[in-house]
């Protein structure tokens, strides 16, 4: 029997599933609380739970596979570790574009002289001398350089020579851009980078903490990683290239949804703690996004499924809106610790701080919110961080407690992004807690929070909710509404409407008053064309209702709080590769390669040559990955111009995949 392991590491939950892959049945699945800042004590909980919920020896299984929304959710909360990026030949106005800017946070960005022409010619040398003071000159505290060149993906030297240099005047790791896309649009390149590097703390501590469990547990089977387009890759080659793991949990999602449920068409919507990820299956496959993968407000030029992600979960922050005589309630898209869970994990000082602020008869802005630290101690903080920093510990402070001025604000959100800081308030999942829809967690301070949060008042001066309970229900009701507004996004994107601002077009009078079934002298009806998946542990708690309000069939299975873990095990390991052949002149072409450009006389003699070291690339990769009986596809987009009836040769991209099934631990198995 070959017994595979899949784990998922999400905001909330780390989640494991035992499969027996020769009878595609679910032996076993556990949860447990995915624990901060050391991820390890939550996965050896869900491993362990679900090894022995399914009567497994730990040496019989055969191959372990991780998938994890980490990646995901520090984009969409604008975490991660501070970086530093080396833009070589850029113009200033390249490093504003496709969000750059926004990206850096601030954090340094070393411009230097270099780079190349479209044809892979060098533009200018490359300033070493500039390159090196100013690695010299960077704070501490950085996890890692990106390094983007001008026109990179037509040769690469410049790159190379940077990260050669940062390696030995640092130390640090750094990303090169040309190896994590070979498409043009440099800032977007660079971008990508950037993000890469910041990741690569985090997703080399998840799977250091997965090898380690899995040496306690006994286990000798090989470690995968689900990446964003759903297939496998080694843990040694996420740990280089962390970016891929964007959308690994929603990808995993995908493919353990049409595991689990065996439709071919629908929309997939996973809820988490920190994010819904709403995703079409077509055919039984999902579909990729050719543009790269969007996360939160970045748009990057990794190959990831087609996945509309948003900043809404069950731990996503409600926000209390003042404007109007209304106001309202909006969800996300910073997730926040649970008062429910925070309770459950340190209920003495939560609950005094609470009973606390209820007895005060004026509410303050920081009433039911809680700061906690992450890590013991932080490097590169300005005076204003430090101070906030040394405020708190290991046991939550109420937020009263821990920011003095206004302008403390900014530095504990800095914190935050950072990854430095937890904070803890109201969240849909206290909601239902309030509601008697979740019982895992401390109902009673989840109340508490919900009654000091009804004293916010709206625009009309009257109180926003007259009870917990009614909060409550209105929270649940915002949730419905924001997963409502997520799932026509999607569909009205898949059917070509509402490229530009889809979410204009869902709050569009006419199309609400349609889903609503508007029947006047007008009658106006909207629903979805496809059935709806629900996945994710608080979809049961929650989508019934957002069924009801589309008009469509949802669909919850069984096992659908483990999709993903269920996903990781279930995938191939992919490996793809591109590259182009130019033109220069009439007669004359070039094939970019990685180790640069490379004249040919014939377009065949280039594109035969692009397509072997392509082939060598993607099969080698494909092997380190764990790949056993490949199996190669070579596509080639020739593009070509009719001028006075002659065609001419302009470029030609050419992609090769290699793809097998992981090779699993045969001596694992028992026979």
């Amino acid at each position: 029997m070959a017994v595979f392991l899949g784990i998922d590491t999400g905001g909330t939950y780390t989640d494991a599933v035992v499969v027996d892959a020769a009878q595609s049945a679910v032996l076993g699945k556990a949860k447990a609380l995915t624990s901060r800042p050391d991820l390890s004590v939550g996965i050896a909980g869900a491993m362990a739970a679900a090894l022995a919920g399914s009567g497994t020896d730990p040496a019989e299984v055969a191959l372990v596979s991780l998938s994890t929304t980490l990646a995901t959710n520090a984009l969409v909360e604008g975490q991660g570790g501070r970086v530093a990026l080396v833009a070589i030949g850029f113009d200033p106005a390249d490093l504003t574009r496709a969000g750059l800017a926004e990206a850096m946070q601030g954090d340094p960005v070393l411009a230097v002289t270099g780079g190349h022409e479209a044809s892979g010619a060098e533009a200018a040398p490359l300033d070493l001398a500039a390159l090196r003071e100013g690695l010299a000159g960077l704070p501490d505290g950085l996890a890692g350089v990106a390094v983007a060149g001008r026109f990179a993906v037509r040769n690469p030297a410049h790159e190379l020579a940077a990260r050669a240099l940062v390696a030995e005047v640092t130390g640090l790791p750094a990303t090169c851009s040309h190896e994590l896309s070979a498409r043009l649009n440099g800032p977007k390149r660079a971008l990508t980078a950037v993000l890469n590097a910041r990741l690569i703390g985090m997703i080399a501590r998840l799977i250091g903490a997965c090898e380690a469990q899995m040496a306690a547990q006994g286990i000798r089977a090989p470690l995968m990683v689900v990446r964003g387009d759903g297939a496998l890759i080694s843990a040694a080659q996420a740990r280089e290239r962390p970016i891929e793991t964007i959308l690994s949990g929603p990808a995993a999602s995908i493919v353990g949804a049409r595991w689990l449920t065996g439709e071919a068409d629908a929309l997939v919507s996973d809820i988490g703690g920190t994010t819904t990820d709403v995703c079409l299956l077509r055919g039984g496959l999902p579909m990729i996004d050719p543009a790269g993968a969007r996360v939160g407000r970045f748009r990057t030029m990794v190959e990831a499924v087609a996945m509309r992600t948003t900043g809404l979960g069950g731990d996503s922050e409600v926000h209390v809106v003042a404007e109007g005589l209304a106001g309202g309630l909006r969800l996300g898209p910073r997730r926040l610790i649970p008062v429910s869970l925070l309770a459950a994990e340190a209920g003495g000082v939560v609950h005094a701080a609470l009973d606390a602020a209820l007895t005060r008869e004026v509410p303050g802005e920081g009433d039911a919110r809680f700061a906690l630290r992450l890590v013991p101690q932080a490097a590169g903080l300005t005076g204003r961080e430090a101070e906030v920093f040394a405020r708190l510990g290991r046991d939550p402070v109420p937020l009263g407690q821990v920011l003095r001025s206004r302008l403390e604000h900014a530095a504990l959100d800095r914190l935050v992004a950072r990854g430095l800081v937890m904070l803890s308030g109201v969240t849909p999942s206290d909601a239902a807690h309030v509601l008697g829809r979740l019982t895992v967690w401390d109902a009673s301070a989840a109340d508490k929070a919900l009654r000091l949060m009804t004293r916010r008042r709206n625009g009309a001066g009257q109180r926003i909710a007259p009870d917990a309970p009614g909060l409550a229900q209105a929270i649940v009701d915002q949730l419905t509404a924001q997963t409502a507004a997520c799932l026509l996004e999607a569909a009205l994107a898949e059917d070509g409407f509402g490229a530009e601002d889809p979410a204009a077009l869902v709050a569009h009078p006419l199309l609400q008053a349609a889903v609503r079934g508007h029947a006047g002298a007008l009658r106006l009806s909207a629903t979805l064309g496809v059935p709806v998946i629900g996945l994710g542990a608080s979809a049961p708690s929650y989508y019934g209702a957002v069924g009801d309000a589309l008009g469509a069939r949802m669909i919850l299975p069984e096992h659908a709080g483990v999709a993903n873990a269920i996903g990781a095990v279930v995938g191939q390991v992919a490996m793809r590769a591109s590259g182009l052949v130019t033109s220069p002149a009439e007669g004359r072409f070039t094939a970019h390669l990685a180790e640069g450009p490379q004249g040919f006389a014939s377009r065949e003699a280039a594109l035969a040559a692009l397509e072997a070291a392509l082939t060598a690339t993607v099969t080698a990769r494909a092997q380190a990955a764990g790949a056993e009986d490949l199996r190669i596809e070579v596509t080639r987009d020739l593009r070509e111009a009719e001028i006075e009836g002659r065609k001419m040769f302009i470029e030609a991209e050419v992609t090769v995949t290699a793809s097998g099934r992981p090779r699993v631990a045969h001596a694992a198995i028992s026979p």
